[in-house]
């Protein structure tokens, strides 16, 4: 496998990306949780067609979106590399729901002089709180204007993976296998591919591009749990309620009270699991909440688990007549074993990285990808850079040539595993 990366031209690149990720971050495209169905919101569809437009203006014959809003596409092996093996590249349509993704307005700075960026809303970009911003002085970024989030997560990742498909179309010099090209809704409300087509998918691995800055990658993740936590009480008049009345709403705020603070997302970081309240709701009668549990261990996963039925009795010896019910969902599981089985997936990608002269370091996602899931379906998934910081927040920003260095490894990525003589990797 060759160790030079074909030359690329990074002024073409730039433009490419950056066109389409203006574009991409108009659609409203945020995603909801509390919803079941996929996709849990209408505007997904706006971009996925969108996709599938611009897949056909391109020459792509095969693009395809399906009844729950997946796009799959593929891009065909130049003559003579059609048994190379088939990869995948995925990025996901959908917003998180943290902070507004309607009306994004961005704007674009060249050569960013390095200082203060004020705001709207009291909102700042301030790069002597944030050393990576700093990094960026005399460089190109693009930020929200204080009022949404931006979209980099993973409108960038759709940016790089369509300007690549461009790029690579315009060059046919740059041999290459089969590529499929995967974009899916409803990544952030952590569902896992629920209505995924894997029978459609002939990739060996797949790539997501939905990280962060430049040259990491990541290879495991947390194993995600949602629990459910339903509070029954016992409603009677205010004025007549001593010893009778269980209030299902203090109930709940009890519960909240209990989880640890020192195993809470602002308390931890690296392979520090947590507990996070996401949702409180209800009245005397009938009270819920909803809890996100993350641990890069099974075992700690199962723990805190075990911990919210401890909880819940602690609760119910607090409010005689008051009932707590816990009921867990898994979300998806640490990618690591699953990667670690198959190293050639993760060699061509550090080999495509480094011949591009990008020094690669490995990260654990403290989330997960919909590479979580498709990994656990049997095709291991890696997740790339995308140049993007701050996400979920009206602080988001993106810089320019990250974005283009994303774009830059998944050229090499795909040409790399052209080398490749079978579809046996």
């Amino acid at each position: 496998m060759s160790n030079q990366a074909v030359q690329i031209n990074e002024t073409v690149i730039t433009g490419l990306v950056v066109k389409r990720f203006l574009t991409y971050i108009r659609y409203w495209t945020t995603s909801d949780r509390h919803i079941d169905a996929t996709p849990s919101t209408p505007g997904q569809w706006d971009l996925a067609k969108a996709l599938v437009t611009e897949f056909q203006d391109l020459g792509i014959k095969e693009a395809e979106l399906t009844r729950h809003c997946y796009v799959i596409a593929r891009l065909p092996a130049t003559p003579g590399k059609e048994a190379c093996p088939a990869i995948g590249l995925m990025a996901h349509l959908d917003t998180a729901d943290d902070v507004s993704g309607r009306e994004v307005r961005a704007s674009l700075v060249e050569a960013y002089n390095g200082k203060k960026i004020e705001l709207a809303e009291g909102n700042v970009l301030d790069p002597a709180l944030d050393p990576d911003l700093a990094a960026q002085q005399g460089k190109s970024i693009i930020h929200t204007d204080g009022t949404t989030l931006l979209g980099a997560d993973d409108k960038a990742g759709i940016a790089e993976i369509m300007g690549a498909l461009e790029y690579l179309l315009a060059h046919p010099e740059i041999e290459h296998g089969p590529v499929e090209l995967i974009f899916t809704p409803d990544e952030e409300t952590g569902k896992g591919l629920p209505e995924f087509p894997l029978h459609k998918i002939t990739a060996t691995a797949c790539y997501t591009l939905d990280g962060g800055p430049v040259g990491e990658l990541e290879v495991e993740c947390f194993n995600a749990c949602k629990a459910d936590i339903h509070f029954k009480g016992r409603s009677m008049h205010l004025g007549y309620a001593r010893g009778v009345m269980a209030n299902a709403s203090l109930m709940a705020a009890s519960f909240a009270m209990m989880l640890p603070r020192s195993e809470s997302p602002e308390a931890t970081d690296g392979y520090y699991g947590y507990y996070c309240p996401m949702a409180i709701e209800g009245n005397p009668e009938n009270a819920s909440l909803e809890c996100y549990i993350r641990d890069f261990e099974l075992s700690g996963a199962e723990r805190r688990v075990a911990a919210l039925e401890h909880f819940a009795r602690a609760v119910e010896a607090q409010f005689p007549g008051g009932q707590v019910t816990v009921i867990p969902h898994t979300q998806y599981y640490n990618m690591r074993d699953k990667i670690n089985a198959r190293p050639e997936v993760l060699d061509i990608l550090k080999r495509a990285m480094s011949n591009l002269g990008i020094t690669y370091r490995l990260k654990p996602i403290r989330g997960g990808t919909d590479g979580s899931r498709l990994t656990e379906l049997g095709i291991p998934t890696p997740n790339i850079f995308t140049g993007g910081r701050n996400w979920h927040s009206r602080i988001e920003w993106v810089s320019i040539p990250e974005m283009t260095a994303a774009c830059k490894v998944v050229i090499e990525l795909i040409r790399l595993w052209g080398e490749l003589p079978n579809t046996k990797a």
